[in-house]
Formats: structure tokens, sequence, C-alpha cells
């Protein structure tokens, strides 16, 4: 298979922003190529709209608020929350074509979703749930954002084939076993869910997860993945002593439960908006597992995020024709590029 290009999937919800981004100031994100500008009514509801005024294209985030309405800072032309122009100066007649596209737009789980593409499609598309990112989930989540120049596909890859936490995050979240241990791998072709299983019996206990839970021995490891493509992946990881598995009732005492949620968002063709959070059910009063986590994985991220890094600027100067090597571990991958590609051809 060639170097992936899967052109970015429109007709679909994308995480735009964590909610507490989206106040009464402007706040500017290019997704999917397209510029947005994003802020709350007076009643706190977000509201997304087109980053371009209609006249000269002076960028609508930044200009100010009148209330609800966005006045261009360049010419005054004003606009309301539903992208219709309400005045221009100089005339009283407002142009049939003076408006700006507003976006729909919701607010669920701690993010800023946006829909890209036609919105009369937008309530055809359910969007993927985390309720563990609510605050009286009963989980404490740390989370953060980084930017990557690397097409979105890359994060895809990397997040969908584990195995190279063994290599990139060597001593940190990364040990002998996840390379080792064989994967699972299904698709729902009805939803386009993949999902990527790996359950390691008897594995040693990174540091990230060590000084977390203060398990020391070698410990049983499962890593639960499931992504709603496009943009939402969650790793359901669960840490235990060897031997331990819930009980037949589904409560599980000697088990440490680390919800890994991730948001994959095209900001352009090569490059994406990589959210992170970890969202724990243990040590939830301690701020120092708070704090080390938050770090922990911040250095795990940003390992991730050089390494695409350095892989998108590979793949800018290959010759056409340049063929992959694909084996058993890319399974997940493999799917979820398949996924992608019908997604988009749907939406062309």
């Amino acid at each position: 298979m060639a170097a992936p290009g899967i052109p970015i999937v429109r007709d679909q919800w994308y995480v735009a922003a964590y909610g507490a981004e989206v106040t009464r100031e402007f706040l500017a994100r290019t997704i999917c190529n397209e510029p947005i500008v994003f802020y709350r009514t007076e009643d706190g509801a977000p509201v997304a709209l087109a980053d371009r005024c209609v006249h000269r294209r002076f960028p609508l985030s930044q200009s100010r608020l009148d209330g609800d309405r966005v006045v261009c800072g360049y010419h005054g032309f004003t606009y309301e929350p539903s992208g219709a122009c309400v005045y221009v100066p100089g005339q009283q007649r407002i142009p049939r074509t003076a408006r700006v596209a507003s976006y729909p737009v919701v607010e669920q789980d701690s993010f800023i979703w946006v829909f890209i593409g036609d919105p009369q499609l937008a309530e055809q598309r359910p969007i993927p749930r985390a309720p563990w990112l609510n605050p009286d989930s009963g989980y404490v989540t740390v989370a953060g954002m980084e930017p990557i120049k690397g097409r979105y596909s890359l994060l895809v890859d990397n997040l969908l084939d584990l195995s190279h936490e063994t290599y990139l995050h060597g001593g940190y979240i990364g040990t002998p076993e996840v390379a080792e241990t064989p994967i699972e791998t299904s698709v729902d072709e009805q939803t386009g869910l993949v999902r990527v299983s790996r359950r390691m019996q008897d594995a040693e206990c990174p540091p990230f997860y060590a000084k977390s839970t203060g398990l020391t021995d070698r410990i049983s490891r499962w890593q639960d993945i499931e992504y709603h493509a496009p943009c939402l992946y969650l790793l359901h990881s669960r840490i235990a002593p060897v031997g331990s598995v819930p009980n037949p009732d589904g409560t599980d005492p000697e088990g440490f439960h680390t919800e890994i949620t991730y948001a994959i968002t095209p900001e352009t063709d090569n490059s994406v908006l990589d959210f992170w959070m970890v969202s724990r059910d243990f040590a939830r009063e301690d701020a120092d597992v708070t704090e080390f986590l938050a770090k922990f994985n911040h250095t795990v991220v940003m390992q991730d995020v050089d390494a695409l890094n350095i892989l998108e600027g590979v793949i800018e100067t290959e010759p056409e024709g340049f063929q992959e090597l694909s084996i058993n571990i890319d399974a997940g991958g493999l799917a979820a590029r398949k996924v992608l590609k019908r997604l988009a051809e749907a939406a062309a």
C-alpha cells in the first residue's frame, strides 16, 4: 500500500475545541481547511462562523462582539450568530449574499463539536460519546492539545498500532510485551467502528502506571481500542495484578481503569490537531498523581508529535509510487484507512 494520503472526510462531526476554550473572546481555528471563529452568546450557547467577512475577507476573529453579533473590525459589517448580515456601512439595503457560513455546533462530553460539510446532514450523523470526560462521571481527567505538522491519517495509524509504544515510548508507557503480544481486530461495517484489542496477561509495569497506581510487580495489562471514524479514538486501559480479572457482575475491585481519549481533527491537508485526555477512576483525590499524569502524558504526546512531524517531511519528498510494507500489527490501522477512504468517497 502506498504512503497514506487519505483525503479529509467531510459531512462529519469534528472536535474543534475543549468547552473551556470557547468563551466571549473569539477563538480562531482551522478545521478541515476551513477557517472558523468560535464564541459564546450571552446565554452561553457556542457559535461557529466562517472566519472571513464577505466584504474584504477580514478575519472576524480579529473583530469584536456587540451583544451576540460580530462586528467586523475592518468596515463594520455586522453578523448575527446565524451568519446573516444585519448591517453594512453607507447603505440601507443589505445585499442578498451578505452572510457568512454558520456551522452546526454541539457541546458534548467537554468538547465543542463542529460539523464540516453539508449542514443538512448534521442530524443524521451521531456524535460518539466519551462520558468519562464529564465532571460528574467519577473520573479525574488531565488534557491538552498539540498541533502536528502531518496529515491526520498519520495520527490515525499511530494510535491504531500501539506496538510503537515499546520503541518510541520506552521508559514511559512502552514495555516489550506491547510489541510482542498479538492483537485482535474487528470492524463494524455498518457504523465503521474499528476495534483493536491487546490483552497482556503477564507484563512489565511501565513507569506511567507504576507511579500512578503504586503497582510495582508484573501486571495484567489490557488495551481495548475503539476508533469512531473519523475523529474520536478511545483506549480503554485496565491495569491489575497478574491473574486478576473482573468479577462476573462487572465489578473490578483489583483493576485500575484509565480511559485515554484522542480527538483527531484535520486542520489542513497536511496538519492535524491532536486533542488528548487521560481519565482515571483511582487516586482521584491525589493532586500529585494528577500532576504526574499530566506531565508524563504530555511528554509521551510530544514524542508522537516529533515522530509524525519527521514522517510527514519524509512522505512529502517521496517519489510517486513508493510502496509501504504492512504486517500483522498494522491490521487496525489498515482497517481504519479503509473506513476513512469509504467515508471520503461517500462524501465526495
